[in-house]
């Protein structure tokens, strides 16, 4: 019988910023106001696909575990062994799966270090490599706009006629730079701008997401809903008055229920007892407003297996990002969208060797492929949505990426 492998997990004392402690190369990272986990080093990586991603996920994650001796002086949430996944839109694309090789994570005043491997604890004292600023060169299409107005027209009349009643349909815009591009620049550009987002970093895909799909915690499960949305303009007078008229918008908030009502739906099996809010709050965030629904629920203590992985299998796609019904709202974006979404849209963050874990919507994102980045936007459509609004929208989305690679 193979020997097992050594994890470690122990307080760390004072250290630099967790982003500061980043390498240039492929680190993964979860963070939230300076919170979160950072990671480095692969242990182990693989990629799952298909219908049954989730519990393959699952699988793998817990070989994984069985060949680890843990120990762990801190305990809780995040510490230990973690697993940082990325998750495909699609079924038929791959999902990314990472162990890194050391972790660093940080709550209020709790720090901690987590390494595999027999080696003394790593040095966080070892100052991280210049950040890499990237001039980008964006492809252009004259006729991208009107397309993509022309299949919100689409989506628009189908949903008139009774086809469905919601969906998500996504653009994207490719840039190029004369070096690689490094997530870490990106990142960190991103925490400072929209603190409030949840910034991550895994396998290329970078960005900073307002919408936390799962945070499952001690049989306590929650999950953020947005859907409506309305640009900034900087003038606080003026934002307070639109995002009352976006607290009113019926075309907003008849999308907001239905991305609500999928959450709940998909949670209810698994609690005893779920909170869903009357009526959404208004989030404001640096360059947009969106409706916003916190979800929360309590797991029922006889459903022991239920973790991370099974509520994702229910979760994924809810209607922020697909639509509904969902499968006719799935139907739809495969007809019409016109592009690959690969794990844009998709479940993105880590989950520990306890099952639990936080995992985000992929939003306001790019996806790194050398010297190329491939950013995406989305916006929900109902039966009153306005083609050229929702161009607007879309523009306003890609801003905080547009913005992190300036």
């Amino acid at each position: 019988m193979p020997s097992l492998i050594p994890v470690t997990t122990t307080h760390c004392g004072e250290h630099l910023p967790l982003l500061d402690l980043l390498p240039d190369s492929n680190p993964v990272a979860w963070l939230r106001a300076g919170e979160g986990l950072v990671g480095w080093g692969s242990f182990a990586r693989t990629t799952v696909s298909g219908p049954e991603r989730f519990s393959d996920a699952r699988k793998w994650w817990l070989k994984q575990l069985e060949s680890f001796a843990i120990t762990n002086s801190v305990h809780g949430n995040g510490t230990g062994p973690v697993l940082f996944a990325s998750f495909s839109f699609s079924s038929d694309e791959e999902s990314v799966l990472i162990i890194p090789q050391v972790i660093v994570g940080k709550k209020g005043d709790k720090s901690w270090i987590t390494w595999i491997g027999s080696s003394p604890q790593p040095d966080l004292n070892v100052s991280a490599p210049d950040l890499i600023h990237n001039s980008i060169t964006w492809d252009s299409d004259e006729h991208a706009d009107d397309a993509w107005k022309s299949r919100v027209s689409t989506a628009v009349d189908r949903i008139q006629s009774g086809k469905l009643e919601k969906v998500v349909l996504a653009r994207d815009f490719t840039g190029h730079s004369d070096k690689d591009i490094e997530p870490r620049t990106i990142l960190k550009k991103l925490a400072a701008e929209y603190p409030s987002t949840w910034n991550f970093s895994v396998a290329g895909l970078v960005g900073a997401t307002p919408e936390l799909l799962l945070r499952l915690s001690r049989k306590m499960v929650t999950s953020r809903v947005l859907a409506g949305t309305i640009s900034k303009t900087g003038n606080d007078e003026r934002d307070l008055a639109l995002a009352a008229s976006l607290a009113r918008s019926s075309k907003d908030l008849e999308e907001h229920l239905y991305a609500v009502k999928s959450v709940a739906d998909a949670l209810e099996p698994f609690c005893t007892s779920t909170n869903v809010p009357d009526a959404p709050y208004v989030l404001h965030l640096a360059n947009v407003m969106h409706l916003a629904t916190d979800v929360t629920g309590a797991i029922a203590e006889k459903l022991a297996h239920v973790d991370a992985f099974t509520i994702l299998e229910q979760l994924h796609p809810s209607a922020a990002v697909c639509g509904t019904p969902r499968e006719q709202a799935g139907q739809l974006i495969t007809e019409i969208e016109s592009m690959s979404r690969g794990r844009y849209a998709g479940p993105v963050g880590w989950i520990d060797a306890a099952g639990d874990g936080e995992l985000g919507i992929a939003l306001r994102c790019g996806q790194i492929n050398g010297d190329s980045i491939r950013i995406f936007a989305g916006c929900g459509i109902v039966a009153g949505s306005d083609p050229d609004k929702e161009l607007a929208e879309s523009v306003a989305k890609l801003v905080p990426m547009r913005s992190a690679l300036a």
